[in-house]
């Protein structure tokens, strides 16, 4: 049977029905209409947001929670480049998003067109693949294209510009078959390699991360480490692919560490990076491991081949997804005596010490270890935690025990302004969870805007705002490097209680440690999208230090 005839904007919407979307976020643009038309009946549901830097992490965090593209559509010039933060953290996060960006029509190029850029030259080193279509005909192959690069090897983002004209005009062209992600499978060769190795180590230790985990390989990893007792920590922002009760978690690399922790890894003998980079934030600035010979034998899993040695040279290379190697490691076999099993007992209960919010006392009325001993025993295990990038976020990246694969939204990039969007698009995509923000008064209003969007949509998340009035990372770091010389950090801000209810959530303002519990209350129980502004005092910088301490020491290093 012929095709039918279709515009380019048909053909496209056709083809994100193929590949299995279900849900698209968007700031609409006339630049796209046509594809904004062929939606109106497409069985496939749309989030209107308020900025396309909103709306591009939305996406991300599709990506994030469900291995497949996070799909966003923006208009040209100023509506792509302001959602290029989203592109970073895709990148840099290892997420799968495709990016839909409005473009001028094709006879007015390199005139500098209202709102024309050059889209593969802007985005062509921030993405894994950039490209215009100049043909409608075309669709079903570079759609097809940009979902199998978007998955492939380490997942990342893609961007397709879509000229005016091109959406309006018509073709006849069959539909692709739907995507399959490329799975890159551990050798059994390789397999026994590993299993000699882990017979023959006397201190291993296994750091996971990366993407391209599933539910089902989350599983078969924490058997695999309780079946060879092994101490397991994950890398920055990583915390959900393995439970923080099973008896071989030992912690996660990020900032501010646990200082055991990186003594044990330093003191390995054997480590498997599994499905990570180890970049510079759990590398401790690149200097956990030895570049490029680390000292301890290091076994890297990854399903990129490009990332193999591309840093660290391993002792042993093993190009498979994540998914693949837990899957394959039921077939090794423990050794008949472990040698490191109460190493691995003392790393859990140095984990179990270091996590405990009762043990932190730091300078305010509102107590942030009681806050977070308070959520611990209110919210239900599964609960969606957010966060963009600021000191705030130590507090649940420290305190808070995730259990679960699919409740980690944060930022490897270090972007602020993530937490909000990347809730709402949680909330959207899985409408029965729990999501809790975690925000700074910086970080929140860098996109507070897609508060409005909660509220639209109906989306009762819960955002824990701590407004300490500044920018606390900065000043923090400021006031190591040029002790008591504040410039440019200090912020005056809003009645953040004040602006939820402006937008129709719920506000409640919170000062004292007492406030918080009645007021967690009732922001959960109004079913609205809530904002607890919290009140943190401005020496309260880290659960160890207070900002006059961190001055202090700087001057005293000094003299």
């Amino acid at each position: 049977m012929t095709a039918p005839s279709r515009t380019g904007g048909q053909i496209l919407v056709d083809q994100l029905l193929v590949h299995g979307v279900d849900h698209i976020f968007c700031v609409p643009g006339e630049s796209y209409l046509a594809a904004l038309d062929a939606l109106h009946d497409a069985d496939i549901k749309v989030t209107v947001c308020r900025q396309e830097g909103g709306a591009a992490m939305m996406a991300e965090a599709h990506g994030k929670l469900t291995g497949r593209p996070g799909i966003c559509f923006v208009t040209r010039g100023p509506g792509a480049t302001n959602a290029s933060p989203g592109l970073h953290i895709a990148k840099q996060d290892s997420t799968p998003m495709i990016l839909f960006v409005g473009q001028i029509e094709r006879g007015m190029r390199e005139r500098e067109a209202f709102q024309e850029l050059d889209y593969r030259a802007v985005f062509g080193p921030m993405v894994k693949w950039a490209t215009e279509v100049d043909d409608p005909a075309r669709f079903p192959e570079l759609v097809s294209r940009a979902f199998h690069i978007a998955t492939s090897g380490r997942p990342g983002p893609v961007v397709i510009a879509l000229p005016e004209d091109v959406l309006t005009e018509t073709a006849i062209v069959a539909d692709a078959p739907p995507y399959k992600v490329i799975e890159s499978h551990p050798a059994p060769e390789q397999m026994a390699e590993l299993q000699d190795l882990l017979h023959k180590a006397e201190r291993p230790m296994v750091l996971l991360g990366g993407s391209r985990w599933s539910k089902e390989a989350v599983a078969d990893f924490a058997r695999f480490a309780g079946d060879f007792k092994l101490p397991i920590a994950c890398t920055f922002r990583r915390q959900m692919l393995f439970s923080a009760d099973h008896p071989s978690y030992a912690g996660d690399l990020g900032l501010g560490v646990n200082p055991k922790l990186l003594e044990r890894i330093k003191s390995a003998d054997l480590v498997l990076l599994v499905g990570g980079r180890l970049s510079e934030i759990p590398s401790q600035a690149y200097t956990l491991l030895n570049i490029p010979a680390p000292r301890q034998k290091l076994v890297h899993i990854h399903p990129d081949s490009s990332e193999l040695g591309r840093v660290y040279s391993p002792h042993l290379a093993i190009n498979a997804s994540p998914t693949a190697f837990a899957s394959a490691l039921k077939t090794l076999k423990a050794p008949g005596t472990i040698h490191w099993g109460a190493e691995t007992e003392t790393a859990h209960a140095s984990y179990l010490a270091w996590s405990d919010p009762s043990k932190i006392h730091h300078p305010g009325q509102l107590q942030m270890g009681e806050v977070m001993a308070h959520l611990r025993k209110m919210l239900p295990t599964d609960t969606i935690f957010c966060n963009g990038a600021g000191n705030f976020a130590t507090w649940i990246h420290r305190f808070w025990p995730f259990r679960h694969y699919g409740t980690q939204l944060a930022p490897t990039s270090g972007s602020m302004g993530y937490g909000v969007p990347a809730a709402v698009g949680a909330k959207r995509v899985q409408p029965n969870s729990p999501v809790v923000v975690f925000a700074g008064d910086g970080d929140f209003l860098m996109n507070g805007q897609e508060f409005a969007t909660a509220v639209q949509y109906d989306l009762p998340i819960l955002i824990i705002l701590i407004d300490n009035g500044m920018y606390g990372t900065i000043r923090m770091h400021q006031e190591r490097e040029y002790p008591g010389r504040v410039s440019a950090t200090m912020l005056k801000n809003p009645d953040f209680a004040a602006y939820a209810k402006a937008f129709g959530g719920y506000g409640e303002r919170v000062e004292t440690t007492e406030e918080f519990a009645p007021a967690l209350e009732r922001a959960l129980t109004s079913s609205k999208p809530a904002i607890l502004h919290c009140i943190l005092d401005p020496e309260a910088i880290t659960p160890a230090m207070s900002l006059s301490a961190i001055r202090e020491k700087a001057l005293a290093s000094r003299t």
